[in-house]
């Protein structure tokens, strides 16, 4: 028998996985345990708070300064090594781990045996000397220790550790326990916003603003929307899927600057790329054009890759992405000419464009419902977009038709198409913008022609009629460059992330029957 068995420990399997009947007992363990403390008067749920005056990496980075130094620490036990009247134990706090090195003769003999009954996951509030091993690991030797927190369920063993993803995306928090990595991501995460933010208003003068989620018009992008229903008014309610009606009307109020990050809303697909709750950041700057905001695209993507990965090279996947400004420019028709061969600046009218795709290949009864713009953004989506590196980019696509714009200027140059670029990186769009439309009897129209392929069924994804937003313009909306970022793909880039649901902490799942 075992020194932990003689002494009542009940070990738990750190190399094979535990059966779900072994599981349930050792649950039941954990359960007869804390049981017991609050029978001898020692309720860990009792405490309210502990004084952490240092952490695991502090005390490793900064050992010369702080050996021999009192310090107090708290986190959780994720390693137990007992050895007769002394042990080593592993606590984890939010900068990693630091060890712990506990004897009876230290705490005394009644508090050593409580101690040698808690287990992996329990959370310990640790103060002692910091020192340096024999074996040169830099540990506490602890002087006190508390239990501030009982674990009642079991950790995934140390080997095998969370791996299956559907498993760790519905339960984050043990991911986040057990797989360092996936803590670092999430802080990743929270430096890229952090570094986008601040560019934004240090560098570009932004001012930060907050709009409704919830709406009785989804307007602002060709999305479906879900929909609710709000009992005191009584009125059916929509969750946002843009929110840059609200954006502008700010712009025609004055605000010259203004941006607004936050999660939109999209009753859509999900796969690798798509979640239907995802953070978006827009942005729109008076007296700014389509060329103001190509830079502010360009700032916040390198200087957040500089701030996390030190380096303006995306490493994804394998690929690799230099992000450093200025990017290159890719004409959508010229795009669609070049793959296809199907040149529209030959092809003047509807027919004649219809009769060109169909040629192509495009399904003939779908494409005798577009028009000659409509059909130039097909094509793209249809042939260019899935071309293996053609847009790996960093590139912006620009010249895109006013029948899939309807929130954009026309080109003085040529009205068929409009002043809006997307920014692609490894042939994904991160980026739409815009040298918005200020002309409300323009835009009026606009919103008649989607409303009318809304209203049929034509197109369930079109822009509905906002009269609100018209009467904005119609007070003068100035010259206005606008910008959205998809959030979570820029994040995906940086870190390197397999998966949106890898750099969003809870990602929508279906529920377990």
């Amino acid at each position: 028998m075992s020194t932990q068995e003689n002494l009542g420990v009940n070990p738990e399997p750190e190399t094979e996985e535990l059966s779900e009947e072994k599981l349930n007992e050792q649950r039941l363990i954990r359960r007869e345990k804390l049981k017991k403390l609050q029978e001898a008067g020692r309720n860990p749920f009792l405490h309210e708070t502990w004084n952490v005056t240092a952490h695991s990496m502090d005390i490793k980075d900064n050992f010369d300064a702080m050996e021999e130094e009192e310090v107090s620490c708290a986190g959780r036990m994720m390693a137990f090594r007992h050895m007769g009247k002394a042990s080593f134990i592993d606590i984890q706090d939010k900068q990693g781990r630091i060890q712990c090195y506990v004897r009876q003769d230290a705490i005394g003999a009644e508090e050593y045996e409580w101690f040698k009954t808690y287990d992996i996951g329990d959370i310990i509030g640790v103060e002692g000397t910091v020192f340096r091993t024999r074996h040169g690991e830099i540990s506490i030797k602890v002087s006190r220790l508390v239990l501030l927190s009982k674990s009642i369920q079991v950790l995934p063993n140390k080997f095998h550790g969370l791996k299956d993803p559907d498993l760790r995306y519905r339960q984050r928090y043990v991911d986040l326990i057990m797989n360092p990595e996936v803590r670092e991501m999430f802080y990743k995460r929270a430096a890229i916003i952090h570094e986008i933010k601040r560019v934004l208003e240090e560098d570009y003068g932004y001012l930060e603003v907050d709009t409704p989620i919830l709406t009785t018009i989804a307007g602002g992008a060709n999305a479906r929307p879900f929909e609710t229903h709000h009992n005191t008014l009584d009125i059916d309610m929509k969750m946002r899927i843009s929110n840059e009606l609200y954006l502008k009307r700010l712009i025609v109020g004055g605000l010259d600057r203004v941006y607004e990050m936050g999660k939109m809303f999209r009753n859509e697909g999900m796969d690798r790329n798509h979640n239907p709750e995802f953070t978006s950041m827009e942005c729109y700057m008076a007296y700014g054009n389509m060329e103001s905001t190509m830079e502010v695209t360009e700032q916040i993507v390198y200087k957040a890759a500089m701030a996390v990965n030190g380096s303006p090279i995306l490493k994804y996947q394998g690929k690799e992405f230099d992000v450093t400004p200025p990017w290159r420019r890719l004409n959508m028709a010229d795009a669609v000419k070049e793959i296809t061969g199907v040149d529209f600046s030959r092809l003047d009218t509807d027919e004649e464009a219809r009769a060109a795709c169909i040629a192509y290949g495009m399904d003939a009864e779908e494409a005798s419902k577009m028009t000659r713009g409509k059909l130039i953004a097909e094509m793209f989506e249809e042939y260019c977009e899935d071309v293996p590196g053609y847009l790996d980019g960093p590139v912006f696509v620009v010249g895109h038709p006013v029948e899939v714009s309807p929130l954009s200027k026309r080109d003085p140059e040529d009205p068929r198409i409009t002043r809006r670029f997307e920014a692609y990186i490894n042939g994904w769009e991160i980026a739409n913008a815009f040298s918005e439309l200020n002309d409300p009897i323009d835009q009026y129209d606009r919103f008649v022609t989607q409303q009318a392929q809304l209203d049929s069924g034509e197109d369930d994804e079109a822009h509905p009629m906002d009269m609100d937003f018209v009467n904005a313009l119609e007070v003068g909306l100035p010259p206005t460059g606008g910008l959205g970022v998809g959030i979570d793909r820029v994040i995906m880039l940086i870190t390197d992330a397999p998966s949106i649901r890898d750099i969003i902490l809870f990602p929508t799942m279906k529920p377990l029957e």
